[in-house]
Formats: C-alpha cells, sequence, structure tokens
C-alpha cells in the first residue's frame, strides 16, 4: 500500500514512538470525544464565585473516565488548590483566565511524599499539584494567574513553604506544560520533583509579585527538555536543583530568552545528587543582576558533563560563575562534591558588572576539565590596584554567588580593595585541566586589574587570549602556583607593561609559544618567591 506524503507525515510521528505524538492544538468541541467542562459540573468561570469543586470534579471526572481533556473557555475561574490526576490535559482556552484564590486558607498543605528538602522547606502548597500521576498535561493560550502580591501573601515573615506556588509535579511521568502564560505566583512559579520525561515549551512566565519568584524550577528529575520559554520573574530564573541522592540527568534548554533580577540559568545551589548530561543553548540573558550563568556545586554531588552554547548576555552581574563549594546542606557528612567536564562556548556578553567571572574550587578539591571557548566578556571595569592585589577569601561554607567573595555593604562602607576579584575578566582558583580558547576580555572603563588570574592550578592551557581596556593594565595574565601550563597565539595590547606575571613558589613548566608580545614593555615578569626558571618562551 502506498501512502501519500500527507498521510506519511500524520503517522511518523507515531513510528518514532515519541509519547508527545498526540499534543497539538485542540480541535473543535463538536469533534472531540473525551472533553470534560467544569461549566457542567456547576462552575461560573466569572471571577468572583469559587469553582475549586467544579473543576475539580471535571478533572476527577476525566480520570475516572480513565482520561481526558477538562476544557476551560470562556471566562475567569477563580480557584484554590486543584489536583491533576494521571492521563488528565487541563487546557485552557485563549483569553481563558485560571484564577488562584487570594485566601491561604484555599490552599491545604499537600506536602510531597518523595522525601527531600525541597518538599519539607519550600514546596508545601499550591495552586495545581499531581503527585504520582502519569501522562498529565497543561496547556493551552490561556493564563493561569496566583495573585501573588494579594495580602493573604505577603505576610512578614511568612515561610517559603506556606506561599502557594502556580505549577508542583512530584513523581511524575510525561509531563507536559505548553503555550500558557503563568504570572504572579506568591512562591515559586513551578517546581517538577522527582519525575522522568517532562517537556515544557513555549510558556510564557511572568512573576515578579512576591518573593522567591523563580520561574523554573527542576529538582531531581530526569529527561526534561524545556525550550522555546520567555520568562520574566522574581528570582532564578531555570534553576536546577537537586536535594535528594537520585540527581537531575538528561536536561536540555534551548531556545529561552530570560530576566531576572537574579541568575538567568543556574545549577545549585543544592546539588546533593548532582547534575549529569545537561545542556543549555541558543538563549537570552538580558537585565539580570546575578550571574548569567551559573553552575554551583556546594552540597556534595557531582556536576559533570555540561555544555553551555550559544548564548548571548546584556546588562549582567556576572557572565560566568563556577563554585565547588562546601556547604553541606542535607549532609550526614560533609565533603566536597566533583565540579568537572564542562564546556562553555560562544558566549557574547555586554553590559557586565565590574566584580568579574570566576571558575573556584577548594585547596584539595579543585574544579577539573573545564574548556571556554569563542567568549567575549565586556565588563563595567573600574578596578583598582588595591583589589588586583587583594587576598581573596576561601569562604567554603558560604552561599554560592558570584559576588560572594566581595565584602558586604555598601560601595561606600565596604573596603575599596574587597570589591572586586582580582581579575576584571576570569578569576581562577583551585582548577586542573583548565582549557580557554579565543578569550576576549573587555572593560568600558579604566581597570588596571589583569584580564585573567590563576591561582593554585595545574594544566592550564591558554589559547588566544586578548585584553581590551581604555587605560592599559600593568599586567594581562597573572599566574600563582601554577604548574605544567601552555600559553599561545596571545597579542600583547599595546602599551602593556607585562604580559605575564609569574608568582608562586609552585609555579614551573609554564610555556609560552608562538605569541606576539613585542608591543608589551616586558614578556614576563617573576614576582614573589617564583623560580627564574618557571616559564620559558619558544617562538618568541
Amino acid at each position: 500500500m502506498k501512502l501519500r506524503r500527507s498521510e506519511f507525515m500524520k503517522l511518523f510521528p507515531l513510528a518514532l514512538g515519541t509519547p508527545w505524538a498526540a499534543a497539538g492544538p485542540v480541535p473543535p468541541a463538536s469533534n472531540v470525544s473525551g472533553r470534560f467542562d467544569p461549566r457542567e459540573y456547576g462552575a461560573a468561570g466569572d471571577g468572583r464565585l469559587r469553582d475549586t469543586v467544579p473543576v475539580q470534579a471535571a478533572i476527577d471526572a476525566a480520570a475516572n473516565a480513565g482520561g481526558g481533556c477538562v476544557y476551560l473557555h470562556n471566562g475567569t475561574f477563580l480557584c484554590g488548590a486543584l489536583r491533576l490526576k494521571s492521563n488528565v490535559t487541563l487546557h485552557l482556552e485563549s483569553g481563558t483566565v485560571l484564577l488562584g484564590s487570594p485566601q491561604i486558607e484555599d490552599f491545604p498543605e499537600q506536602p510531597s511524599v518523595y522525601p527531600s528538602r525541597s518538599s519539607e522547606l519550600y514546596t508545601r502548597r499550591s495552586l495545581i499539584f499531581a503527585e504520582k500521576a502519569e501522562n498529565v498535561a497543561f496547556e493551552g493560550g490561556g493564563i493561569i494567574d496566583g495573585q501573588g502580591g494579594s495580602p493573604a501573601f505577603q505576610h512578614l515573615g511568612m515561610a517559603e513553604r506556606d506561599r502557594p506556588l502556580l505549577l508542583r509535579f512530584s513523581e511524575c511521568q510525561k509531563v507536559r506544560v505548553n503555550d500558557v502564560t503563568l504570572r504572579n505566583s506568591a512562591m515559586w512559579v513551578q517546581d517538577y520533583l522527582a519525575c522522568d520525561n517532562v517537556l515544557i515549551d513555549g510558556i510564557t512566565v511572568v512573576s515578579r509579585a512576591n518573593k522567591n519568584n523563580d520561574g523554573i524550577d527542576i529538582d531531581d528529575c530526569t529527561n526534561v527538555r524545556i525550550a522555546n520559554c520567555n520568562i520574566w520573574c522574581g528570582d532564578d530564573a531555570i534553576c536546577l536543583k537537586s536535594t535528594s541522592p537520585r540527581g537531575c540527568r538528561n536536561v536540555v534548554v534551548d531556545n529561552c530568552t530570560i530576566s531576572t533580577p537574579c541568575n538567568g540559568v543556574k545549577m545549585g545551589t543544592d546539588s546533593t545528587g548532582g547534575f549529569v548530561n545537561i545542556t543549555v543553548a541558543n538563549c537570552v540573558v538580558y537585565d539580570t543582576e546575578i550571574a548569567g550563568i551559573a553552575l554551583e556545586c556546594v552540597d556534595g554531588g557531582t556536576l559533570e558533563r555540561v555544555v553551555v552554547s550559544n548564548i548571548v548576555m546584556e546588562n549582567v552581574g556576572c557572565a560566568i560563575f563556577l563554585r565547588l563549594g562546601n556547604r553541606g546542606r542535607g549532609m550526614h557528612r560533609v565533603a566536597p562534591g566533583k565540579l568537572r567536564n564542562v564546556i562553555i562556548s560562544n558566549v557574547e556578553a555586554t553590559g557586565v558588572g565590574g566584580v568579574g567571572s570566576s571558575i573556584t574550587g577548594l585547596p584539595g578539591f579543585p574544579v577539573e576539565d573545564v574548556l571556554i571557548e569563542n567568549v567575549r566578556i565586556v565588563s563595567a571595569g573600574g578596578g583598582t590596584l588595591l583589589q588586583a592585589q587583594r587576598d581573596v577569601p576561601e569562604a567554603p561554607d558560604a552561599y554560592p554567588q558570584y559576588d560572594m567573595f566581595v565584602a558586604a555593604g555598601t560601595p561606600g562602607s565596604a573596603p575599596e580593595e574587597s570589591r572586586f576579584l582580582p581579575a576584571h575578566g576570569l578569576y581562577i582558583r583551585h582548577a586542573a585541566g583548565i582549557t580557554l580558547k579565543n578569550l576576549d576580555l573587555r572593560t568600558t572603563r579604566p581597570d588596571v586589574r589583569p584580564a585573567l588570574v590563576v591561582d593554585d592550578a595545574a594544566a592550564l592551557k591558554v589559547f588566544d587570549l586578548s585584553a581590551r581596556s581604555p587605560k592599559q593594565v600593568a599586567t594581562v595574565v597573572r599566574l600563582r602556583d601554577v604548574a605544567n601550563a601552555f600559553i599561545q597565539s596571545c597579542l600583547a595590547p599595546k602599551g602593556v607593561q607585562t604580559f605575564l606575571r609569574v608568582d608562586g613558589a609552585k609555579s614551573a613548566e609554564i610555556t609560552l609559544v608562538g605569541n606576539d608580545l613585542s608591543r608589551s614593555g616586558k614578556a614576563i615578569d617573576n614576582g614573589e618567591s617564583a623560580s627564574t626558571d618557571a616559564v620559558r618562551i619558544l617562538g618568541a
């Protein structure tokens, strides 16, 4: 039997076995079986009368029928807590609003059965909750509005877990959320805990109504795809967590636009089970006050095989922040985890704050095997000689954040030397196997700090490093206690005093080859305690 192309294309997704083969626009009501209209169960849809009971009745009827679509249309449905069940799709037609109740008593506690710090501390109330459900979906062109700014959710000292989320899924299989607008949550906008096979596609998040307004939280989930989302939220925009030994695995973030006063894309701080096989690609991060990309592992676990590529940033506090720490939250025996095998490439960042990007581990516990390639960072600059020479505290158990090594206080109260990192571009400490390729590190204001500072590292490779500032710095690269380093194809900017300064008795086997250092006053400066034969220059 021969099939026409149009017939074949209809059957092609089924042949692949994709769980989303049936996803798509809902056809007209007259052509749909298994559709359940809450109005038939008594919903008013007028935005004034509580519709919690009739909407839940429609969900229950669909579940009892073996599955179906609960279809909300032509109105505003005011609801308290709802429970989504297996094989049920909650569809909000365009122009329809699912409005969260402004009364806390309409959101009884529903703690997750799955044991995690998340369910203990943060996520016990929500507008929509599904647990141990399979094949559940929330879709359509409508809006879910949590009224998170209501007085009921604004009490001073109100615990995080007492404020309801909009969406919460725990131990669910085959979860799909697409095309909806999620706004004004009282807490995190949405949380996925210990779920498998999750698709979040084409959603819009608009939520700065309250504290802790994370855009998307993925906690100990596997096989997750987040794509084509527009996120404007009040806390971490896309945040991967691990609050149990399960960990996050096989996660793709693609084609998203992000703006937040916090971090754009973040892994951590909770890292108990770690993060493995993660990709973040083709995203725009703008007007973000903390880090555009933050990869953190401070509560044990292993962060590895993470690839970040094709990211554009504008007006961010910091472009790149990698941190292996030892806070140990939730650990029976506190010990550092591992942060390794990371690739960050093709990043264009402008309007970056002056603190500096960083990759930092701990003494004896290095960040390992990181490749940073094709990255341009244009930062504010303004760094001073005191900041270039400062000793940076270890802070092993501090909360991980790009400015964690900066003294607290307002610019007028914090000591001047402690406000910035020693490098205006990238500061690296306690690391092994770091490779830097084609980095362009610039400042818009004069800055006397080096572009690159590396402290306590081994197996460092630097290729094609460019550094620019309105007023040339004294040194482009500073290495301290760095062994086995290779620097190639770099061009010293005109007027720089010294291209490379080497300090520390452990510095050794540092090779420069194929660099053009003719425009620097001095190619090498052996500083404090460094051996005179620590550096050799080939092809000068």
